[in-house]
């Protein structure tokens, strides 16, 4: 893959080609790779190359044609400015997974016992409130962990 910027080697949707050209030398070229997702090669060159921003439905495609599901995690954290609040997932080996999931299943014992004291009584006071924040923040690494192992799966399996 000749004349490759670094702006375009750093770009996620260039480096999902390469890597899956590994295994399929169709997507060694931009031609090939667009020809098999039936899209113009100049619009996937301003893709690779951040000019543009892919359709959802081309988000699919390259997810698909390259085994690289982290692509619509990327664009749905993004590039979609509704999925923008969603937890990010990345793709990381299975052990580190498992063990930020054993980590944050033990916070999840806590944050229970939390909930409970803090909905007792039916009302959230305000001294409460920061304790409610800790909360969401350790629901929010729960989702996270959930994503990227989910992630994990569809790329491994």
């Amino acid at each position: 893959m000749a004349n490759i910027t670094t702006k375009t080697s750093s770009n996620i949707f260039y480096q999902a080609r390469y890597t899956a050209a590994t295994h399929n030398e169709q997507l060694s070229s931009r031609e090939g790779a667009a020809d098999i997702m039936s899209i113009d090669r100049g619009r996937l060159y301003r893709i690779e190359s951040g000019i543009i921003n892919p359709y959802p439905e081309e988000i699919q495609l390259m997810a698909d044609l390259y085994n690289a599901p982290e692509l619509e995690n990327y664009y749905c954290t993004n590039m979609c400015p509704l999925g923008r609040d969603m937890p990010r997932a990345d793709v990381v080996n299975l052990d580190r997974i498992a063990i930020k999931a054993l980590s944050i299943l033990r916070k999840v014992g806590a944050t229970k016992e939390l909930l409970l004291d803090i909905t007792a009584d039916g009302v959230i006071s305000e001294d409460e409130q920061d304790d409610m924040q800790k909360i969401l923040e350790t629901l929010e690494e729960v989702v996270q962990v959930a994503q990227t192992l989910k992630l994990w799966v569809k790329k491994n399996i």
